[in-house]
């Protein structure tokens, strides 16, 4: 950790500057507002969803993925698979009883995914690294590969280090027939309040013999992605953070909008929203990422309901699957206009 170029004064930090800019000064939330301010943050009823283990039964065609909410993703990747940001816990919070619950179950049981080559952890926040789904992992044999420093929580619930992998951006590893790098992101890390970046936080490229796939983790929009784009593309998906954003958080978080001129800016693949549907984390309504991406249509969109694989080689279109609970609450759609 500390030979590594984004260690400095014990911690780690961002090398790469944030091109985000807002427009004027924008005040962040306070905690009264995030916790109470907004409209529609949570769904009136369950998100449509599938049981992916029909789809699974039938062997993927090179490359296929299952969004399972969240950031938690299962990529079928020429005849491996790798298990994304595992979250199967009630809350994305240090304890059981306060904080983000999620709407809604995962579509499939932990205990019922097909067997897993590599699991992925981008970083060390609660809605990507999550203790109870570690310490159902423990109990399994397949490794894990992470960002440097985050070892030391896996190994604390029960992870033994043989199976730990711990990455400094640009460092890759070829683990059960796959290939991981590390890729840069502009974010932070922290579990406590006395823990702030002491652990890195990645985003992620995998590469099966045939196909390759960006993960973005966590992250601002920066020069980064044009770089990651020059070093390791191309990619067939591109998988990037859409949720949780607020306009003073844009150094930091992505958004729907910023996720679209990165996704443009590493300049290949497919896109598949992450890291939205799931936890009420952030004062926009829960489908406002959504309805973002969806106004503009970029080609090559893909949005999937939760648990649906599905193969970015073949065009899937657009179906708004997520107005019909809107409707619910509202009896309209709220629509979103440039400018």
């Amino acid at each position: 950790m500390t030979a590594s170029p984004q260690f400095a004064e014990g911690v780690f930090v961002n090398n790469y500057p944030s091109s985000y800019r807002a427009p004027g000064e924008i005040d962040r939330p306070d905690l009264k507002g995030f916790l109470f301010g907004g409209e529609n943050r949570t769904p009136p009823a369950p998100l449509p969803a599938v049981d992916p283990r029909e789809g699974w039964a039938r062997p993927a065609e090179g490359l296929r993925v299952t969004w399972l909410g969240h950031s938690t993703t299962l990529i079928e990747i020429d005849g491996k698979r790798v298990l994304t940001d595992p979250v199967w816990g009630p809350r994305a919070s240090p304890v059981t009883f306060l904080g983000p619950k999620r709407f809604q179950p995962v579509p499939v049981p932990l205990a019922a995914l097909p067997p897993i080559d590599v699991v992925l952890i981008s970083h060390d926040h609660y809605d990507h690294l999550d203790y109870p789904t570690v310490r159902e992992l423990a109990k399994l044999r397949m490794p894990i590969v992470t960002s440097l420093g985050v070892g030391k929580h896996l190994e604390a619930w029960g992870i033994p280090p043989e199976r730990i992998t711990e990455l400094d951006w640009w460092d890759e590893a070829t683990l059960s027939g796959v290939t991981l790098t590390a890729a840069p992101a502009h974010h932070f890390s922290g579990r406590t309040f006395g823990d702030r970046n002491t652990t890195l936080w990645s985003s992620f490229v995998i590469r099966g013999e045939n196909h390759s796939v960006y993960f973005s983790g966590d992250g601002g929009l920066s020069p980064l992605f044009a770089e990651i784009g020059r070093r390791l593309g191309p990619f067939d998906l591109v998988m990037m953070e859409v949720g949780a954003f607020h306009p003073s958080w844009g150094a930091v978080h992505l958004g729907p909008d910023n996720a679209i001129e990165a996704w443009r800016q590493i300049g290949s693949g497919k896109l598949l929203p992450i890291h939205w549907g799931t936890f009420n984390l952030a004062m926009h309504a829960w489908d406002d990422p959504a309805e973002r991406l969806f106004a503009k249509s970029p080609e090559g969109l893909l949005m999937p309901r939760l648990g649906q694989p599905v193969d970015p080689a073949r065009d899937q279109g657009v179906d708004p699957w997520w107005r019909a609970v809107s409707r619910k609450s509202s009896g309209v759609v709220r629509r979103f206009v440039e400018g």
